[in-house]
């Protein structure tokens, strides 16, 4: 079964960048091999912090731009692990 991925990395300059692949091995590769010439390619080096496995591509589609419009200390919460301080920041906003 095809599995589809969220993941996130943190650019040489403390940026973060969110992507979707189905394949994170390549991806990752393509990002570190300035295959595209894009967001990270400018950034490098790159490391990779968080990673979400998702049934379909719709899904993940759907995390990835949810997470694209997130604050960065919101993004830090998720990377962290700390539910308690993404429900908090996400409150914040309501």
């Amino acid at each position: 079964m095809l599995e589809f991925y969220v993941y996130i990395v943190q650019c040489g300059d403390g940026s973060y960048y969110t992507g979707h692949t189905d394949n994170l091995e390549r991806r990752i590769s393509e990002h570190m091999n300035k295959t595209y010439s894009n967001y990270t390619s400018e950034r490098l080096p790159i490391k990779v912090v968080y990673v979400q496995t998702f049934a379909t591509r719709a899904e993940a589609i759907d995390a990835e731009q949810q997470i694209k419009g997130w604050s960065r200390k919101k993004k830090e919460a998720l990377i962290k692990g700390n539910i308690n301080e993404l429900v908090k920041l996400a409150n914040e906003k309501k």
